[in-house]
């Protein structure tokens, strides 16, 4: 598997691209080319032109969530016509706004998708390519990593709390041990690690990229440290949103790795 940042909240020194707080991730696996997630603007479309990756081979899209910060892009990227599949959650693409009432959901709507895009979606886990997987709907498994709410969705007409039940992720399953990469984890990203072992019958946790959404240092994040630790997790990508105060704390006791635009990872 080859695996580039094709959009981040960073970028690295001396790498000419664009950031924004948002993900995006260019996967290769076999002959499938993939991408999870699309930021939040048309930095992805720019940024893949610059890095010479031709969009227009992306035969599957993969997104994490329905929030704009991963779906934004979607009006860019599906300005040229394109033969892909979008695998996602059911609830994904329904409305969204935040505590303030602002509407932070997908540009697209599943009736605009499903005339520009094969929707395959699912509460299930999906094969995405020859090793890697779509994990569906998480379950909460650890007691520390409760769901809670991010503003209102609508669900079969009726406005509610969003504990973003659509989050989710995708894991390569390697000789090493299981690769996985999320989004902005709103499942808890121990919850979607041990989901993710049970899934693909592996124990094993070989390294994770992505959003952890953990900014306060606390029980949670304790905690999150102490399963990773218990894990002997080799690659850690931590992104996008984990605070500089998180990140203080994770590298206190464990070995985690710089991400920006423009990395590549090949596993």
């Amino acid at each position: 598997m080859k695996l580039k940042v094709l959009e981040d909240n960073n970028t690295f020194i001396d790498m000419y691209y664009l950031a924004e707080p948002g993900v995006s991730y260019y996967i290769e696996d076999e002959g499938d080319k993939i991408l999870f997630d699309v930021g939040y603007s048309s930095v992805v479309v720019e940024n893949a032109k610059k890095m010479n990756i031709d969009l227009n081979k992306v035969n599957k899209l993969v997104i994490s969530h329905g929030h704009d910060d991963h779906t934004g892009g979607l009006s860019n990227f599906f300005k040229d016509k394109r033969e892909v599949e979008l695998i996602a959650h059911p609830d994904c693409f329904n409305y969204k706004e935040d505590a303030t009432g602002l509407y932070i959901g997908s540009p697209l709507t599943r009736e605009k998708l499903s005339n520009v895009c094969k929707l395959n979606l699912s509460k299930q886990p999906i094969q995405v390519s020859k090793n890697i997987i779509y994990l569906g709907e998480i379950p909460t498994i650890n007691e520390f990593e409760p769901r809670y709410s991010i503003g209102k969705c609508i669900i079969d007409d009726n406005k509610m709390d969003d504990t973003i039940v659509d989050d989710s992720a995708i894991v390569y399953k390697s000789d090493k041990g299981l690769f996985v990469i999320t989004g902005c984890s709103h499942s808890g990203i121990c919850n979607i690690l041990e989901y993710a072992k049970k899934v693909c019958n592996d124990q094993r946790i070989y390294g994770v990229i992505g959003g952890f959404h953990l900014f306060d240092v606390n029980e949670r994040l304790e905690k999150t440290i102490t399963y990773l630790k218990e894990n002997n997790i080799k690659l850690l990508y931590p992104c996008h949103c984990v605070s500089l105060k998180a990140k203080i704390e994770m590298a206190k006791e464990l070995d985690i790795n710089e991400v920006g635009v423009g990395l590549e990872i090949n596993i």
